[in-house]
């Protein structure tokens, strides 16, 4: 997890047919998610229907970002950092938060928000006691969660990150805020992709995988799923150290992970913490969440 946006290594492939009303008809979107190219394309509606939905998706877009953005002063995750605390924080943020200490359990805590000063101790490079100081501060278990309020462990030390996890939840939001216009093909990619319905009667969506080198290494087709990718050399902290990174200072042993799921969270979630889990492991991680399936494993 870091403080970076991620690259995300998931290529698209859409047809141009749409529902059989609107055949051949559709509308595309691109703009930008958490610091990081995103995109829509919505099947069956011309440009001109879809401009106020667009409209909605980018005020969607901001409102989310002012609770999990790193790079807003203001943002809600911001405010936690900065002063240790955080009152009435959202309710997106809060079920994030939920599925975080999920994935933290069932990963025997290689899954930790709380990993943000060592990355960042590790991207500037710091002297090795300031790193270990910064690992002292580690520990999602000391992070107090309730509906009126959060609190870090170590004001002024402690620091969270979402950006393994909070693209997938940006994305399910958007779906979510398509489906109330009554949309069911679509195509959105927030980092994360979820595929709705069908890119035209009969046939699924087409996703391509790739490797941090840009090379497809599989395809996969999804209908009402998800699928996440996450690369720990996607971006380089210092020398070999990837940018996913281990509680415990345990090197990453997997290049590149796919995983898909009925929700964009939980298939960011788990494709971040499976880099940090032994292969032979990996299988009963992704048991204890039903409806998730790794896609990849390189």
């Amino acid at each position: 997890m870091t403080v970076l946006t991620r690259r995300r290594f998931l290529t698209i492939s859409a047809a141009c047919a749409a529902v059989p009303a609107m055949a051949g008809t559709w509308a595309q979107w691109r703009g930008v998610a958490l610091g990081a190219p995103a995109s829509l394309r919505l099947e069956g509606v011309t440009e001109t229907q879809a401009a106020p939905i667009f409209a909605a998706v980018e005020a969607e877009l901001d409102r989310l970002e002012n609770i999990f953005s790193l790079y807003r002063t203001q943002s809600q995750i911001s405010q936690l950092n900065r002063t240790g605390r955080l009152s009435a924080p959202a309710p997106e943020l809060l079920e994030v938060l939920s599925l975080c200490s999920a994935l933290h359990d069932a990963s025997g805590g290689a899954f930790d928000p709380t990993i943000q000063p060592l990355w960042l101790a590790l991207a500037s490079g710091a002297a090795q006691p300031n790193v270990d100081r910064a690992r002292q501060t580690i520990g999602w278990d000391k992070v107090r969660v309730g509906a009126d309020e959060i609190h870090l462990p170590h004001p002024g030390q402690s620091a969270i990150t979402l950006n393994g996890i909070a693209q997938g939840a940006i994305t399910d939001r958007i779906a979510a805020l398509l489906r109330s216009f009554n949309l069911h093909n679509v195509l959105v990619d927030m980092g994360e992709v979820a595929a709705l319905g069908r890119r035209r009667p009969g046939e699924q969506w087409h996703i391509g995988l790739a490797t941090p080198d840009g090379m497809v290494a599989k395809r996969v087709r999804l209908q009402d799923r998800a699928v996440a990718t996450s690369a720990p050399e996607g971006t380089m902290l210092q020398g070999d150290q990837g940018h996913i990174l281990d509680p415990m200072g345990i090197s990453t042993t997997l290049r590149v992970v796919s995983v898909s799921a009925p929700q964009a969270a939980l298939a960011d979630g788990l494709s971040t913490a499976l880099c940090l889990t032994p292969e032979s492991e990996t299988n009963g991680l992704v048991s204890q969440f039903p409806g998730a399936k790794i896609e990849m494993l390189i």
